[in-house]
């Protein structure tokens, strides 16, 4: 799953890269054996709400920076600190509420909102997640375009156990500027479902056919609708 996470961002060269939620640092190791032929070396911070996993991962002598910090209390880095950001299955938690206090929406709008923040300008975030219900992925989809993100969800294996899904965020005010239908344009086995309204320009296109991906664009120009 890092490895296709890895493949979403598309780094063309080292990064900084925030990795959240990430435990015992596998997805770290990935991320540092990253070689300068496939775009890296690339520098990594770990940040993980437990501090057995993080123990476990100092033991392990990983090479990434570790921070003990709840997401849903937001991202603890100065603005524009990242080239990137993963989460391998640590977002959908922030939808628990483990009491009345505890509000999802809350704690979803304190994370994306930090995580914009973090990343600079023309940066991507891809986070996996296992959303319980299509609810689930509504409040986490909603949260990211909210927050101002270019988001959509591109699911793997759909329709079978082993489905996964893919959040895919990007930053304005690079090459991208809000629009993510790039980021998997030339996927083969991709199929892309774009929600935005038809310009005056012409019609846009609403599929690209395949087998074995589903994406369903969330962009900035939904957010009126959303919030509704």
């Amino acid at each position: 799953m890092t490895h296709r996470a890895l493949e979403l961002l598309q780094l063309d060269g080292p990064s900084l890269i925030l990795d959240i939620g990430c435990g015992s640092g596998l997805s770290g190791e990935i991320l540092s054996a990253v070689t300068s032929t496939d775009g890296g070396p690339h520098i990594w911070i770990g940040m993980d709400i437990s501090p057995f996993m993080l123990d476990i991962a100092l033991r392990r002598e990983v090479e990434g920076d570790l921070v003990l910090s709840d997401i849903g209390d937001g991202i603890p880095f100065r603005p524009g600190s990242f080239d990137a950001a993963i989460s391998i299955s640590a977002i959908q938690w922030l939808c628990n509420a483990e009491s009345s206090e505890v509000s999802p929406q809350a704690r979803l709008s304190r994370f994306f909102n930090g995580l914009y923040a973090g990343l600079r300008r023309g940066g991507r975030a891809v986070c996996q997640f296992y959303p319980k219900n299509e609810l689930q992925r509504s409040m986490i989809s909603s949260a990211a375009v909210k927050a101002g993100f270019g988001a959509g969800i591109l699911e793997d294996n759909p329709g079978t156990k082993n489905a996964k899904y893919y959040l895919v965020l990007t930053v304005g005010g690079g090459a991208v500027q809000g629009d993510i239908t790039s980021v998997v344009l030339n996927m083969r086995d991709v199929d892309i479902q774009d929600v935005r309204p038809q310009s005056s320009a012409g019609k846009i296109e609403s599929k690209r056919k395949g087998n074995k991906a589903w994406v369903s664009w969330f962009l900035n120009t939904h957010l009126p609708k959303l919030q509704n």
